[in-house]
């Protein structure tokens, strides 16, 4: 079975459908699929709900998807440096289902294990617990949370084998692993593509059984925020 695409294009067709569930990786500006997002918003898909850490900036990212007004809710942990995310949620444009980042990476992780839900502390006695079920093991008190399975997951790599195996460099790994092994199918964007054979097994981040279509590109390499002083 061939896994490798010449586009990010290509490797999206016949996946995308208005009012999917797409799950997505990366962190602030780190990690994120950003060739992918872009062939999205070139296929017009609408009515989209997104897992993700955060949406990006203003012009990069899912931020890009807020734009074309093309995001109908976001399942994140943060919302800041992104002032259209802010400004659609606050204006009642954006459905926002707020999780703590850890809960999150777990929803995502144990949705890709089949696991329907897990209990966790995280979260009892805030928001987050409204209208879930709080259940209490040895004295204390815990909430359900759901696992996630999107219909579609969409992460960036640094190397990856034709079978799919792949390697995430440094912090970019961040929620790329979760993220892939919970969509139904899952697309990944990489930066060099190798023969199988040419990883070591041992440094493998995510095996090839998670990941279903490939494609290699040019990325950009953005600082968050970058912070000068004078010589």
């Amino acid at each position: 079975m061939n896994k490798v695409y010449d586009s990010a294009a290509e490797a999206l067709d016949g996946l995308l459908f208005d009012g999917m569930f797409i799950a997505a990786g990366g962190f602030g500006l780190c990690g994120i699929p950003e060739l992918l997002i872009e062939a999205i918003k070139d296929a017009g898909t609408r009515d989209l709900t997104f897992a993700s850490n955060n949406a990006g900036v203003d012009d990069f990212g899912i931020g890009i998807l807020l734009q074309t007004r093309q995001v109908k809710k976001m399942i994140s942990s943060y919302v800041g440096e992104n002032a259209e995310f802010m400004r659609q949620y606050l204006s009642g444009e954006l459905e926002l289902e707020f999780n703590p980042q850890g809960t999150l990476a777990e929803r995502m992780r144990a949705g890709g294990c089949g696991i329907p839900g897990f209990y966790t502390k995280t979260g009892v006695g805030t928001q987050i617990a409204e209208g879930k079920e709080h259940k209490e093991f040895d004295g204390e008190t815990y909430i359900l949370e759901r696992g996630i399975v999107a219909d579609l997951s969409i992460v960036k790599a640094w190397k990856a084998d034709t079978t799919g195996n792949l390697v995430f460099r440094k912090t970019a790994r961040n929620f790329n692993p979760p993220a892939a092994m919970c969509g139904k199918v899952c697309v990944a964007e990489v930066e060099e593509i190798v023969e199988p054979g040419q990883l070591d097994p041992d440094k493998i981040h995510l095996p090839g059984i998670y990941v279903h279509r490939l494609i290699k590109g040019d990325h950009e390499k953005r600082i968050e925020q970058r912070t000068t002083r004078a010589a």
